[in-house]
């Protein structure tokens, strides 16, 4: 068996508006996550963008990914191990952070056991841990992912996604935990709105699958979680508009925010421009990126 493996997971945007919990869509942006069996005790090491906000130890969510695969294959847990993230994700900002440690945590752990687990198979432990599929879906396998969980198996659609499609995100430098944007979100929906947002959430979907992407401006229309999500970001509705103005196609929140992000097909530069100045004017500092989909998902050597 190898005595170290590296995977190298990109970053998604969730939801996308009306798919909430269901749609994901993985980024140009990565984190790289290396697992070695060491002869000294055991160490996580964090780097990278925002690893001060992540923790160095035993307790990161990679970590207990890493556990749980040792333990589901009946193999013992080595003494000691190395656990090295890269951190190339804002942290708590909806970009599925979370989802790419524990994929990192497990894709790794699982070559060192001998590969006893299928990438279906560690979907569902990886949701397990997560708590929903769309992030961790999205990054596993890249590109435009339906995701539905049944029980504790999660079903899963890779859709084709048009790759002159780019994704232009406005990212503040406050985060926003996910308990936070979920405890914010009503009890219950009216039906009216559950019809909405199934009329929308399979129009984008048909949309990016038919190349038709004049319609993701009605297709990412949203009543379920984004009309009170975005309260708690300032400058929510300036940042719409202003994306809007420059010639964005759709602007949704990515994850449950507070990042922002806006699809388009031209004119990238001035709607990221537009998005941060937008956030400026309400006293929020945030940086831009650029990124298009990422089409091949989760990568792991040795």
């Amino acid at each position: 068996m190898s005595q170290k493996a590296t995977a190298r997971i990109p970053a998604s945007t969730t939801n996308l508006g009306p798919g909430f919990d269901v749609l994901g869509l993985a980024l140009q942006l990565y984190s790289t996550v290396s697992l070695e069996i060491s002869e000294k005790k055991t160490e996580v090491v964090v780097s990278g963008v925002d690893a001060e906000k992540i923790p160095s130890t035993t307790d990161h969510i990679a970590y207990h990914a890493v556990e749980s695969v040792y333990k589901r294959s009946g193999q013992q847990l080595p003494n000691g191990l190395i656990l090295n993230i890269a951190n190339g994700i804002p942290a708590i900002r909806g970009l599925g952070g979370s989802g790419t440690a524990i994929l990192g945590g497990l894709l790794t752990a699982n070559v060192l056991c001998g590969n006893p687990f299928s990438r279906s198979e560690l979907l569902n432990f990886a949701t397990a841990i997560e708590g929903h599929p769309d992030n961790v879906a999205a990054s596993l396998y890249g590109g435009l992912v339906i995701s539905v969980q049944e029980n504790e198996h999660i079903h899963t659609i890779q859709v084709p996604c048009d790759p002159d499609l780019n994704i232009v995100l406005a990212i503040p430098e406050f985060t926003l935990s996910t308990q936070k944007a979920r405890d914010i979100l009503p009890k219950n929906v009216e039906f009216a709105d559950a019809i909405y947002n199934i009329s929308r959430s399979s129009l984008l979907v048909a949309s990016i699958a038919s190349g038709k992407l004049d319609l993701l401006s009605t297709a990412m229309n949203d009543k379920l979680h984004q009309p009170y999500r975005s309260t708690l970001i300032p400058g929510y509705n300036d940042v719409v508009d202003a994306a809007t103005s420059a010639g964005a196609l759709s602007i949704a929140l990515s994850g449950a925010g507070p990042t922002i992000a806006a699809y388009c097909l031209d004119n990238m530069e001035q709607v990221g421009k537009n998005m941060q100045e937008a956030f400026s004017n309400n006293n929020i500092r945030c940086e831009t990126k650029i990124l298009g989909p990422d089409l091949d998902g989760a990568k792991v050597w040795t």
